[in-house]
């Protein structure tokens, strides 16, 4: 008998610019111990549908405009508000996509755990408290007593979303709705928690409903999937049959944009083709300090230590790794947003390492990097023209005469229309939005591009659609790219090579099938193996 029943649901927001709606005529049921998948690109409506049962959907400007949410016959949607709090939290709990922000970071994370425990149950504080660490212990934090004084800030990003689960469970719940929980963890973490849900799960006997653009993650976990686009159920079925015979076009569409194979570009690098960068021995260090005034040196982390290696032009060069591993370091020591102790990055020859400061910032025509979130690279203030017009403008490559001319020239080469040239970045989407950041990037026909994790956040579509981006403009403009994610799976599909990182150290570097199908380090054989497949 279905425990939860989802009927008809319509959820709508009401804006300046009129209705949009969100959630249409959505209607599912959900078993006892059953894990549900609910899958689609953003704004599907996937999320909006399960926080809307539980009162989390802001009113306004949302509003419910028609169907039921049945939990044992009790429609949720038709609660007052206090019986509905008696339900969430402790019937059904939920885990967020973002444990930091989620978290008080101004609270010990037991103190967050037991008061999540004495809002729903009659406990003293030392009941919760010992309540709070069980929970932490069965998700896998090592030294629970002591870890339980910890604040979220203390932990890794892995670290956080277990200590979110281990919130979620300590009520006991009988549904747990994850909201991407796995979004932006590397691929080991990844599996981690994958495991973690499907062993507490497979315990408790616990219903799971799993929020996801991630195909693949989604094969692995769910016993049931609802495939959602612009609001409405696309396609719903058994996890195998959608997979393996998906009927809908949305559904192959999904399934079509993950990236599985080798790069679909042929190479043009040989044996002939110069280098174009050439690192030697680079070490970058950060040191901890602290006691009053941090005065004292508490630990020194050695973030790159002595790498070297050298990418050709016209190379896309991966580098892989954990969270922590230095890959981001490295990128942004190579180009001096970071400054290294000691060791020799020759661009074209010249020694970046050694030049001033006048001199560093002529030769940033030459680099440019394109970050990994670019809302938050990108100016809120400024419009898309200016944005891209700075840089022209910057270092004299354009006049003010003839700088739109090179600007709209930018937004054909990422396909983006010219009339939204005078918006700002937040009237784009996030996949829109990282188009931007790579016309900027371009902006001033670089000879070196860093980029790191461009495509971590999108959707998969979203991210197939830059990927390929990136594929032409590399050949069409023959740039040189050193592309940092901790998605393996993209870096097949885009680079040449791939180089592997661990604890500041380069472990492994080889051709990328050859990486891919014959793995010498350890490591790399970790990281692979973690990798979710739909095959």
């Amino acid at each position: 008998m279905a425990i939860l029943e989802v009927k008809n649901l319509s959820v709508s927001f009401y804006t300046r610019d009129g209705e949009t709606q969100a959630v249409q005529d959505v209607s599912f049921s959900l078993e006892a111990g059953e894990i549900l998948g609910i899958v689609g690109e953003s704004g599907s409506g996937k999320s909006v549908t399960c926080y809307s049962m539980l009162g989390l959907v802001p009113m306004p400007p949302g509003k419910i405009v028609n169907g039921q949410a049945l939990y044992h016959g009790q429609d949720l949607l038709t609660m007052d508000e206090k019986s509905l709090r008696d339900i969430r939290g402790k019937k059904i709990s939920m885990i967020f996509q973002d444990p930091m922000t989620s978290l008080n970071p101004y609270m010990r994370i037991g103190k967050q755990i037991m008061e999540a425990v004495q809002i729903h149950e009659k406990v003293s504080k030392k009941e919760a408290r010992e309540r709070a660490i069980s929970a932490l212990r069965e998700v896998g934090i090592v030294d629970a007593e002591k870890r339980v004084d910890a604040y979220p800030h203390e932990f890794s990003g892995g670290m956080r979303q277990r200590v979110m689960i281990a919130m979620a469970l300590a009520t006991e719940p009988e549904i747990l709705i994850a909201d991407e929980p796995t979004t932006a963890l590397d691929v080991t973490i990844q599996k981690q928690i994958l495991d973690l849900l499907k062993s507490i799960q497979a315990k408790r006997d616990l219903t799971i409903i799993f929020i996801t653009h991630d195909l693949a993650v989604i094969k692995s976990l769910a016993n049931h999937v609802v495939v959602m686009q612009k609001g409405k159920i696309m396609e719903e079925g058994e996890a195998q049959q959608v997979f393996n015979q998906p009927q809908h076009d949305y559904t192959k569409k999904l399934l079509a944009a993950i990236p599985t194979t080798a790069k679909s570009f042929p190479s043009k690098v040989t044996e002939s083709t110069p280098v174009l960068l050439d690192v030697h021995n680079l070490h970058t260090t950060f040191t901890k300090y602290s006691g009053i005034f941090f005065k004292k040196i508490e630990q020194e982390v050695k973030a790159v230590n002595d790498i070297s290696l050298s990418i050709k032009q016209g190379e896309i060069l991966g580098l892989v790794g954990e969270s922590g591993s230095g890959k981001s370091t490295f990128g942004r020591s190579i180009i001096r947003l970071i400054e290294s102790q000691s060791g020799d990055v020759l661009l074209n020859g010249v020694d970046l390492t050694k030049l001033n400061a006048v001199e560093l910032k002529t030769a940033r025509r030459d680099f440019q990097m394109i970050f990994q979130d670019p809302y938050a690279s990108l100016n809120p203030r400024m419009t898309v023209f200016d944005t891209l017009a700075e840089p022209l403008l910057t270092h004299k490559l354009a006049t003010r005469q003839d700088v739109g001319h090179q600007v709209n020239q930018l937004m054909d080469d990422v396909g983006l229309e010219r009339k939204h040239l005078r918006k700002y970045p937040h009237e784009f989407s996030g996949g829109q939005r990282q188009r931007i950041a790579i016309a900027r990037a371009l902006a001033l026909k670089p000879k070196l591009i860093i980029a790191d994790e461009p495509v971590s956040a999108l959707d998969v579509t979203i991210q197939a659609q830059v990927l390929k981006l990136l594929l032409e403009l590399t050949d069409k403009h023959n740039l040189t790219m050193l592309f940092i994610s901790h998605d393996l799976s993209v870096v097949r599909f885009l680079c040449d090579r791939v180089a592997v990182m661990q604890h500041g150290v380069l472990v492994e570097l080889d051709e990328t099938e050859t990486l891919f199908n014959n793995p010498q380090h350890s490591y790399t054989q970790k990281l692979l193996s973690a990798i979710p497949a739909l095959n």
